[in-house]
């Protein structure tokens, strides 16, 4: 199982049969997504609660509900992203509808309901299915690479090998191939040395995390609210990427263009545990905060690779790897929440959250194999995350307004920042609303804006340029609820 290094931010790895830290770093990631209120309001909902996504955010929000309520929602999410390689710049993304949140909530009331009434008021149990993180997207960029090449990787790799024991999903791909051919001493040449090529890159990804709730909460004196979940969390992830280089100005000997493909296809089923409270101090101002636990996952991936070469007089060669699987244990990072929230009667509110997270607390490990150096990578490559959100809501009779802002800092560590390219994330959001006595029906906007930076390869002693991406993602959700 081969990983490649990180340097200066996350690498495109091309090694699909090993766990890297940037599988646990991809997987510790949320998105806002939920029902058309929550997102509008930028999924600051920490201490106010009363919406079916809080069920996966603070589950004591669910004891704010007075009553039995159903939703269902529906969006469209697309994915976009513009890269800048070698000053070539390229977009592209895709759009995929899904179904972002379904549930329902049961409330039970005790016999006294007045205003003044102390003790248990309501207990409340609910089910909703949200999705918490979105996979879909395009990216690819080119650029004429005038310094080296990825058979120069691959050459790197193979030094001091035979050609029997090369990585089969790897370098014994371009061995095949005739892209790379070792001496009586085993040091390999590259039929690319030195670069001078066209180098294209494509990478489509789909998937989603999604969690299933079941949520107990309740709600003392009108005062204090207490909830607790179980998650039970499904995780799809598929990658295939194309990276092609041709010599488009016929700098080598014989060497045409060749194509590099792999596909990996990850699955995942977890477990987690959320606590929460919400306090109303007064009717103005409320607070609230929640802990969730780790998730923990068992995961499977399968994985395999081509290679498919073309050289000067119709010389063609192809080879595929084996089909690979394997399954480990991956523990996502703990998150902790706390949030403030200013009641203005019936015309509006206005709530702020922070968040904080650390893909550093990332763990991977599997029966029979040690990932001592993966999780060493994880902690040294990432740090905690602070995230900031803030929602507001104003009423015009049965018509609301929404608009919100997130921000999340840099979940990458000093050594390994690109400066304007340190995936931290920008977030803006809008929405509107119409309510009626037992039925509702929400519209939520929100858009979102990370900044990345993607390396192909590494070489020993020489620089290897990298894409900065700019990755935007659109998400239109409508939500419709009754009461009953």
């Amino acid at each position: 199982m081969k990983k490649l290094p990180l340097i200066a931010a996350l690498l495109i790895h091309f090694s699909l049969a090993a766990q890297t830290d940037l599988d646990a770093f991809r997987y510790s990631q949320r998105s806002v997504a939920g029902t058309a209120r929550y997102i509008s309001m930028g999924g600051a909902f920490t201490a106010l609660g009363g919406d079916m996504t809080t069920l996966s955010h603070n589950p004591a929000g669910q004891g704010i509900y007075r009553g039995n309520e159903i939703t269902f929602s529906t969006s469209v999410f697309t994915g976009n992203s513009r890269s800048d390689y070698l000053g070539e710049n390229t977009t592209d993304g895709r759009t995929n509808f899904n179904i972002p949140n379904l549930g329902v909530v049961l409330t039970a009331k005790e016999n006294d309901q007045s205003v003044n009434a102390s003790g248990w008021q309501s207990w409340n149990i609910g089910f909703a299915y949200n999705r918490l993180m979105d996979f879909h997207n395009v990216r690819s960029f080119e650029g004429y690479n005038t310094t080296s090449s990825l058979v120069d990787y691959f050459a790197q790799q193979a030094n001091g090998i035979y050609p029997d024991n090369l990585d089969r999903f790897n370098e014994d791909l371009a061995y095949q191939t005739y892209l790379i051919n070792p001496d009586s001493t085993l040091n390999y040449s590259s039929a690319a040395a030195g670069g001078n090529v066209l180098q294209r890159r494509s990478s489509e990804t789909r998937g989603a995390i999604s969690e299933t709730s079941l949520t107990f909460s309740g709600n003392y004196s009108n005062k204090l609210y207490l909830g607790g979940s179980i998650g039970i969390v499904g995780l799809r992830y598929r990658e295939d990427t194309y990276f092609d280089e041709v010599d488009t100005q016929n700098q080598h000997d014989s060497l045409q263009q060749y194509e590099y493909a792999s596909f990996l296809n990850s699955e995942g089923s977890g477990l987690n545990l959320k606590f929460g409270f919400i306090y109303r101090a007064s009717d103005l101002f409320r607070i609230g905060g929640a802990i969730h636990t780790p998730t923990w996952y068992n995961m499977s991936d399968a994985y395999s690779s081509t290679m498919a070469s073309k050289f000067d007089k119709g010389k063609t060669y192809r080879y595929a790897s084996p089909d690979g699987a394997f399954d480990y244990f991956y523990k996502s990072p703990f998150r902790a929440m706390l949030g403030a929230g200013f009641i203005f009667g019936k015309a509006g509110l206005l709530s702020v959250d922070y968040e904080f997270s650390d893909a550093g607390q990332s763990t991977v490990r599997a029966d029979g194999y040690g990932f001592s150096q993966v999780n060493a990578d994880i902690r040294r490559k990432y740090v905690g995350t602070h995230t900031l959100r803030a929602g507001t809501e104003w009423k015009l009779d049965n018509v609301s307004l929404r608009a919100g802002y997130g921000f999340t800092t840099s979940p990458i560590s000093d050594g390994y920042k690109v400066a304007g390219s340190d995936f931290s994330q920008s977030r803006f959001s809008g929405g509107i609303g119409f309510r009626e006595k037992n039925f509702f029906i929400d519209l939520g906007f929100l858009y979102s804006l990370t900044k990345e930076y993607l390396q192909p390869y590494t070489l020993d002693n020489t620089f290897v340029p990298g894409s900065n991406e700019r990755v935007t993602g659109y998400n239109a959700t409508l939500t419709a609820g009754v009461k009953f």
